[in-house]
């Protein structure tokens, strides 16, 4: 499977500027990338849900209908928060697009924090997990707390991915990794921002056993602010939990010789 993480920054660019300019230019280029990848499985991190900088259009939905995908989204913030009645916040989100059906999904959300959503997705042999944490280190240390709750409760193999504003470096990963069993797929620790220069190790793609990494890769791309993550992995699954083979197929010619055999019994 081929999994793309990507914090797209509602597809206004690598600029801080253009922040509340249209998004609708860019996210063309962010379609066709992600296009071009061929991903089973995507994690946006900062999709727009319909603002005017979209159009009015949820970018979740129309990139998953770009790659012919499920797709799953919901707004960061909780339910009942002040920042789901400010005007644009309110439809800033996450979202998962999906090349295999959706099992089952589930939005989370943290106790601690201003973005608390964590979409947990099932599909058929891996549960994924897509989060976006706190800036501030406090905050951001109650939600791996909250985040390693969820994660030693999931029964099969699983990936915890998403912009993890890790500004402390290699220590609070460690410690996270230490605690849950996790591994990180980005083994060197390659930069994932700024995307013009990248400097810091933000965007991270953690997997528990039962996955076999084959391939990870960071796209020097600059629609964003950050980079994409793509990891190749395959999930070991044991033999009575594959599906069973096809049947053999029976072609109309055989059949039509089956009928005419029994016409003349």
């Amino acid at each position: 499977m081929r999994f793309l993480l990507y914090n797209i920054r509602y597809a206004t660019g690598p600029k801080m500027r253009n922040y509340v300019r249209s998004s609708q230019k860019n996210l063309v280029l962010i379609s066709n990338f992600l296009r071009d990848l061929e991903p089973d499985v995507v994690g946006l991190i900062e999709v727009d849900h319909g603002s005017y900088r979209s159009g009015g259009i949820n970018q979740a939905v129309l990139l998953a209908e770009s790659l012919g995908h499920y797709h799953s989204h919901s707004i960061k913030y909780d339910h009942g928060s002040f920042w789901r009645r400010v005007p644009v916040l309110n439809t800033q989100g996450n979202a998962f697009l999906t090349r295999g059906r959706i099992r089952n999904e589930t939005f989370h959300f943290f106790k601690h924090g201003v973005k608390r959503l964590v979409i947990e997705l099932e599909l058929e042999h891996v549960v994924v997990y897509l989060v976006h944490l706190a800036v501030g280190a406090r905050t951001r240390h109650l939600q791996l707390n909250a985040l390693y709750d969820l994660v030693k409760q999931t029964r099969q193999p699983c990936l915890v991915a998403g912009d993890f504003n890790m500004l402390w470096g290699d220590l609070e990963i460690n410690m996270f990794l230490a605690a849950t069993g996790l591994q990180n797929a980005n083994t060197v620790g390659l930069p994932t921002y700024p995307s013009k220069n990248p400097s810091r190790h933000l965007d991270f793609v953690l997997y528990s056993k039962g996955i076999k990494i084959r391939d990870f890769q960071i796209p020097r791309v600059a629609f964003s602010d950050h980079l994409p993550v793509v990891v190749d992995f395959d999930v070991v699954v044991e033999e009575d939990q594959r599906k069973d083979p096809r049947p053999q197929h029976c072609s109309c010619q055989e059949k039509a010789k089956r009928i005419f055999e029994l016409g003349t019994l």
